[in-house]
């Protein structure tokens, strides 16, 4: 979550008139993330999230996003409701932006978690993954390995200027990615994004998924490698296999993963700190001025590549025999 688009007052209530969710209490931006403008609203009749969509996001793939959220939702994963406006649709536009007003969940995101988090999650995904398989509308991943070197092109001319070699080392995994991505996996609705801002947790317990923004029809497995690189790596960019054993444990508990899986999931990892360090790459040279935003940095997910490049098997990520 971002603020990159200000709503003024006057847009903001005209905005709301077409609602029935009360009058505002106070509004505020939310500085965390880097794809969409949020704003977190408390109103006479609750509290809710206003989210102003850019960048990535297509307009036509909203209907797909919306449509999903409320699938999960009445399969009782606990994620975001998009609010209906007075003539019942979730969607409009303020500010010159398609804009929904989504139910807002109780709950903290863990900045450090511990493996107790990471089971608890791993055991969330696994839900996610078997609510969404009668979920009828796909959409491909936009950022899956077709899209790895044209985010790179963007930037390849100035990446020595984030990192000594960066360019030479990125052209060097995207050549042995290609030649390497498994196929035929088992796949269906996965999150792609579902790092630790993104759960909410009360206690040990998960209390909510948000930000699907980034939902898409691709392997089960992927989503798995997105979470190990997101929740298990250290400040000092060490894997810690504590955590990669709870949150595989975790997963495996409601969803058992396939031997094609097991065997694929190391390059899966690479391909997972692959997809993130050129994305955010991406955003590290190109941010808007004036936005309130702070990229996140590429050269994390550059030290996270540097450790999967060793890794060959499942095991060294956590999976029991």
């Amino acid at each position: 979550m971002a603020v990159y688009t200000e709503v003024s007052d006057e847009e903001l209530s005209a905005f709301l008139d077409t609602y029935d969710i009360g009058t505002v209490l106070s509004y505020k931006g939310i500085a965390e993330g880097v794809e969409n403008t949020n704003y977190f609203l408390h109103t006479t009749k609750g509290s809710y999230i206003l989210t102003l969509y850019e960048k990535r996001v297509r307009e036509d793939d909203l209907p797909f996003f919306l449509g999903l959220m409320q699938h999960l939702a009445l399969r009782g994963l606990n994620c975001p409701l998009p609010v209906n406006n007075r003539r019942g649709e979730p969607l409009g536009r303020v500010a010159g932006r398609p804009a929904v007003i989504i139910t807002f969940l109780e709950g903290i995101a863990i900045r450090r978690p511990t493996a107790q988090h990471c089971g608890a999650l791993g055991a969330a995904l696994a839900k996610l993954h078997l609510a969404g398989q009668d979920f009828t509308m796909q959409r491909p991943n936009a950022l899956s390995l077709e899209a790895w070197a044209p985010l790179f092109a963007q930037a390849e001319a100035q990446a020595d200027t984030v990192s000594t070699g960066l360019a030479e080392r990125t052209r060097r995994e995207l050549a042995s990615l290609a030649d390497s991505w498994p196929r035929g996996l088992p796949s269906g609705i996965i999150h792609a994004d579902l790092f630790t801002d993104n759960v909410f947790f009360i206690g040990s317990e998960v209390s909510g998924l948000i930000d699907f923004y980034f939902a898409c029809t691709d392997a089960f497995a992927y989503d798995v490698a997105i979470c190990l690189n997101a929740w298990c790596f250290e400040s000092d960019a060490s894997f810690n296999l504590t955590k990669g054993r709870a949150m595989l444990a975790g997963y495996q508990s409601v969803r058992r993963l396939e031997p094609d899986e097991v065997e694929a999931l190391p390059i899966l990892c690479r391909g997972s700190a692959m997809r993130f360090m050129l994305t955010r790459l991406v955003d590290w040279l190109n941010v808007p001025p004036g936005a309130l935003v702070k990229p996140k940095d590429p050269l994390e997910y550059d030290r996270k590549l540097n450790f999967h490049r060793h890794v060959k098997h499942a095991r060294e990520l956590g999976l029991a025999a």
